[in-house]
């Protein structure tokens, strides 16, 4: 039999706003448990939550992003389930009337091929704490210092057919969110987590199969793994006579398979009814307005823009764009540099072999994007070659100075006076007298290859400081 796998995502995005959704308490990372977990987090007796227009302005900007309908009035719902790091017994959400609405978004499969992907809704809500396990010989300590934090969770459409695809989708996702600075995108941090609902039906029926819910994966490497053992085991059961239950499962990278958690909840088993201590969202056409004004460039918009404005192949376009702060750095060194094209070359390869070696991030290069652009200059003034130029980028990353400082302090500036290239031509021919002789006698399709040996000869003693350009024009005018 033939099987069609059907997924969905839900992404739990944690907004990057200063204080948490509903009190003051800080959202910073990595502080000691349960030091910034206010009354209103800890679900004290009397205490009222407070609305942070900050998340609803991140709400609202993501919202315009994927084109999705902004709700002009959206409510808080609570919803009811016990877990020992849910202090209230419920957590607030949104259930029937969500602050965002169905939009899309395009993904680009490895092939070129597109795809859009459908987007139900996107609603506000608060993180639950966290449990510790590790550190407490059998016992669980809880740290509340999450709870409250505010959540953009992103349902999509169950519009997926492959792995690859909610790959696809999950990355245009975080693409978008750390783009309008939303979210900081930090999946080690938890600050974007996933959870695909998968299901196998036999090619051609119309209806879904029961559907696994795969919870809190934090990589893209895993979600793909995850959901491609998990339509194995579907599939072996299926065809095994047995049939898939709805559950929520869990994802084991280290066994690389999933297992059950607990029976898959229905929205009627947690209780929805809308929070009696908050009253509806109600967002007017000004506010929106002031949200779009502010919106910066969209990754596809500034992908076009590349492509047509530098010139750039829609492959570098892509790589380049894939972030923001990479973008920014490549638009800064272009300007810097003045050759759009020799500046992407310069961030794809160079920089991007040593951010990746040294294991850091493009924001936090020791060669600043206007240092690069230096070098990209002297690259195309032939004050230095290409060639020369990878050693002095070398010494730039140890922090041995700005291009031209590095240039200087090496004597490493280009040879581009004729009559001293000249010299050492003649030099390089009188010493090789057989081997001229050979490429004068070779056939024509075979000297390319031979001139090769004159020009290794002139770079060698001119210590790689003479122009290659100059270099191979000389030679063939004296060799002809």
């Amino acid at each position: 039999m033939q099987w069609e796998t059907v997924i969905g995502l839900e992404i739990h995005t944690q907004l990057a706003t200063r204080s948490k959704i509903f009190s003051g308490s800080s959202t910073a990372f990595g502080n000691p448990p349960n030091t910034q977990a206010s009354l209103i987090d800890l679900g004290m007796p009397g205490v009222l939550p407070v609305l942070n227009k900050e998340a609803v302005r991140m709400a609202v900007r993501f919202g315009k992003a994927i084109g999705a309908e902004v709700a002009e009035r959206s409510v808080f719902a609570r919803k009811n389930y016990f877990y020992p790091d849910l202090p209230k017994g419920y957590q607030i959400s949104q259930y029937e009337l969500p602050v965002v609405g169905i939009g899309q978004v395009e993904i680009v499969m490895e092939d070129g091929a597109t795809k859009r992907v459908g987007v139900t809704r996107a609603h506000l809500e608060e993180d639950a704490g966290k449990s510790l396990h590790e550190d407490f010989h059998g016992m669980t300590g809880i740290d509340l210092n999450r709870a409250g934090t505010p959540l953009l969770e992103i349902v999509s459409e169950p519009d997926m057919r492959s792995a690859k695809e909610a790959v696809a989708y999950a990355k245009k996702i975080h693409q978008i969110v750390t783009y309008i600075g939303i979210c900081d995108g930090n999946m080690q941090e938890g600050s974007f987590r996933m959870d695909a609902n998968v299901s196998v039906r036999p090619k051609g029926q119309a209806e879904f199969g029961t559907r696994a819910e795969l919870k809190n994966i934090n990589s893209f490497r895993f979600l793909e793994k995850a959901i491609n053992f998990e339509v194995e085991r579907q599939i072996e059961l299926i065809e095994d006579g047995g049939k898939v239950v709805q559950e929520t499962r869990l994802y084991d990278s280290v066994k690389d398979e999933t297992r059950s958690m607990r029976s898959k909840e229905e929205a009627n088993d947690y209780r929805y009814f809308p929070d009696p201590d908050l009253l509806p969202l109600e967002i007017d056409a000004a506010f929106i307005a002031a949200v779009v004004a502010d919106m910066p460039e969209l990754p596809d918009a500034r992908r076009a823009r590349f492509e047509s404005d530098y010139g750039l192949s829609a492959y570098d376009a892509d790589v380049l764009t894939a972030s923001r702060a990479q973008a920014d750095y490549f638009e800064a060194a272009a300007a810097s540099g003045g050759d759009a094209k020799l500046a992407a070359n310069w961030v794809m390869g160079e920089l991007a072999a040593a951010l990746n070696k040294d294991g850091i991030d493009i924001v936090d290069s020791p060669v600043p994007a206007a240092a690069l652009g230096q070098l990209v200059a002297r690259i195309r003034d032939n004050t230095i070659s290409g060639k020369i130029a990878k050693d002095v980028f070398a010494a730039m990353w140890a922090g041995e100075g700005d291009a031209d400082a590095v240039i200087e302090a090496k004597g490493l500036k280009q040879i581009t006076d004729t009559g001293a290239i000249e010299a050492l031509v003649d030099e390089v021919l009188a010493a090789n007298a057989a081997q001229v002789e050979n490429y004068r006698s070779a056939d024509p399709d075979k000297q390319p290859k031979m001139l090769g040996f004159f020009v290794g000869q002139i770079m060698k003693k001119s210590q790689g400081k003479a122009n290659p350009q100059q270099v191979n024009e000389l030679l063939r005018k004296k060799l002809s």
